[in-house]
């Protein structure tokens, strides 16, 4: 599925557009992971507290027409949840980025607003769902599912066979097992 994805943003060219929605740490880890893949024209950010962003977060539907895709970078987990689904009913596309420099499986199925950071691993047959964050130095190990914007921090490692369910934080180092 990763592959689809790089192949969708070479066929649209170079003059894609990213919004960030959120201006915090991890927007900054998010735009530097767009960067990293060298396929975004424009970077922006739209955030309601910061002074580098070029707009509000409720201006989102202002900023259409000039970006392609939109990207919600809040720590949160529902509150990235909540302006996913706001961004989709725009008609945004939501990219899935992959760092550069993390390994995904070929058979793991990643769904879109995933981010995956340096060093991670998404081992074999994992699913990844919608919005979440995969961490620096993370593990997935094979046939895990990962529910709808969850977080796995940097070097939390995620057994094999385990479920994560909807918006659960893994925290830095914490090794889970399944929760069903």
């Amino acid at each position: 599925m990763r592959e689809i994805e790089h192949v969708k943003y070479i066929l649209r060219g170079a003059s894609m557009n990213l919004l960030i929605i959120g201006a915090g740490g991890h927007g900054h880890v998010v735009k530097e992971t767009a960067q990293a893949l060298g396929i975004y024209k424009k970077i922006d950010f739209i955030d309601d507290r910061s002074d580098i962003a070029i707009g509000t977060c409720n201006e989102l539907e202002r900023f259409k027409e000039s970006y392609t895709d939109a990207f919600v970078a809040f720590g949160d987990n529902a509150l990235r949840y909540t302006w996913f689904l706001k961004a989709k009913e725009l008609g945004y596309h939501i990219p899935v980025l992959v760092h550069p420099r993390a390994y995904v499986s070929p058979s793991a199925i990643i769904e879109e607003g995933v981010a995956i950071l340096p060093n991670a691993v998404v081992n074999t047959r994992a699913r990844i769902k919608a919005g979440t964050i995969i961490g620096i130095g993370a593990l997935i190990d094979h046939d895990v599912t990962i529910d709808e914007c969850c977080h796995i921090n940097s070097g939390a490692i995620v057994m094999a066979g385990s479920h994560i369910k909807n918006l659960t934080k893994v925290d830095a180092g914490e090794v889970m097992k399944s929760q069903n």
